[in-house]
C-alpha cells in the first residue's frame, strides 16, 4: 500500500524573455509557462502520480524572477522512499538543463538545365532544383518570414507518428549564404552556383528542415508566393504544403552542436540510480 505523498517547497529563478508568464499554459502555444518546464521535468523523476506546482507568486509574460516559490506533492511506487530535499534539487535541475543547439546546413546547386551538369563529386552531396538560378532575394525574404517561435506543423512530417511531438519550435536563424564546391572549384562546370541553407535551433520537427528548404525553392521558383508560405505556416496542417515542397535529403548536412560550458562538466555522484547526473543551480534552490 502506498503511503503518504511528501510535500515539498522549492524556490526557483527564471528569465522571462522566453516564457509566456510563471503559470502554466496550454503546449501548443507559441510561448508557454515556467511551469510547464518544471512540471515536465518532475516527470522524469518517475512518480506514481502526477506532479503538479503550485506557484506562489503569478509573474506575467517577459518577467523575471529571482526567487518565486512553490509547494508540490510527491507520491512515490511502494517500497520507495521519499526524496531527500539535496535528491529532489539534483534531480530537477538535472532534467532542467538547456537543450544543445543544432546548426545544419542544406547545400543547393543553382544553375543547372539537367541532372547530368551536376559534378561527379557533388552527385548527392546537394541538391540542384532543375530550372536554373533562383532570386536569392526573394528566398531570403521568405526565410524571414520562418524566423522566431511558431507552430510549425505544416513543416513536419505529415506521418502519424510525428503528430504526437508539440510542433512549437524557435528558429534561432535561417539564412540563404553563398557555398562553395566540397573539391573547392569544378573549372569544367562554370555558371553553377553553390548556396546554403543555414538553420539554427535547439530542436525541430521531423523533416522539417527539408521541408521548409523545399518551400523557399518553391517560392525562388514561383510555384509558391512569399503570401501562401505565411498562410500555409497560420494553417498548421502538414498536408496543405504542396508534394512537391520537400527537399531531398542528400543536401542535408547536420553541421554541429553546441553544448555550453556547465553542460560538458563531469558530473556529480549520483544520490539515487534514477536521479544521476550533473545538478546545476539554474532554476531551483
Amino acid at each position: 500500500m502506498a503511503g503518504a505523498p511528501a510535500r515539498y517547497l522549492v524556490f526557483f529563478q527564471y528569465f522571462g524573455t522566453r516564457y509566456s508568464g510563471v503559470m502554466e499554459t496550454k503546449s501548443d502555444q507559441a510561448l508557454v509557462g515556467v511551469q510547464n518546464y518544471l512540471e515536465k521535468a518532475a516527470e522524469q523523476l518517475k512518480p506514481s502520480a502526477p506532479i503538479k506546482f503550485h506557484i506562489s507568486s503569478r509573474t506575467d509574460s517577459g518577467v523575471h524572477a529571482l526567487a518565486n516559490a512553490a509547494h508540490l506533492d510527491i507520491q512515490r511506487a511502494p517500497g520507495r522512499a521519499p526524496f531527500t530535499g539535496p535528491q529532489l534539487l539534483q534531480g530537477l535541475n538535472h532534467h532542467l538543463k538547456p537543450e544543445p543547439i543544432r546548426t545544419y546546413i542544406y547545400r543547393l546547386l543553382l544553375g543547372c538545365a539537367h541532372r547530368s551538369q551536376i559534378p561527379v563529386f557533388e552527385q548527392d552531396l546537394c541538391w540542384a532544383p532543375p530550372g536554373g538560378p533562383l532570386p536569392i532575394p526573394a528566398m531570403r525574404a521568405a526565410a524571414q518570414l520562418l524566423l522566431g517561435t511558431h507552430d510549425f506543423s505544416t513543416f513536419r512530417s505529415p506521418h502519424a507518428e510525428a503528430a504526437a511531438q508539440n510542433p512549437v519550435r524557435t528558429l534561432q536563424l535561417l539564412q540563404l549564404q553563398p557555398g562553395h564546391g566540397l573539391l573547392g572549384q569544378h573549372p569544367l562546370h562554370r555558371g553553377l552556383e553553390f548556396w546554403e541553407v543555414k538553420v539554427k535551433s535547439k530542436s525541430f520537427l521531423y523533416r522539417q528542415v527539408r521541408r521548409m528548404v523545399g518551400a523557399l525553392v518553391a517560392v525562388g521558383q514561383g510555384r509558391l508566393a512569399p503570401g501562401r508560405l505565411q498562410e500555409l505556416l497560420e494553417l498548421r496542417e502538414p498536408r496543405a504544403l504542396p508534394p512537391h515542397a520537400t527537399a531531398p535529403p542528400q543536401g542535408l548536412f547536420l553541421h554541429s552542436v553546441e553544448y555550453s560550458h556547465t553542460d560538458l562538466a563531469p558530473p556529480s555522484a549520483p544520490a539515487e540510480e534514477e536521479l544521476c547526473g550533473l545538478s546545476r543551480k539554474e532554476f531551483i534552490t
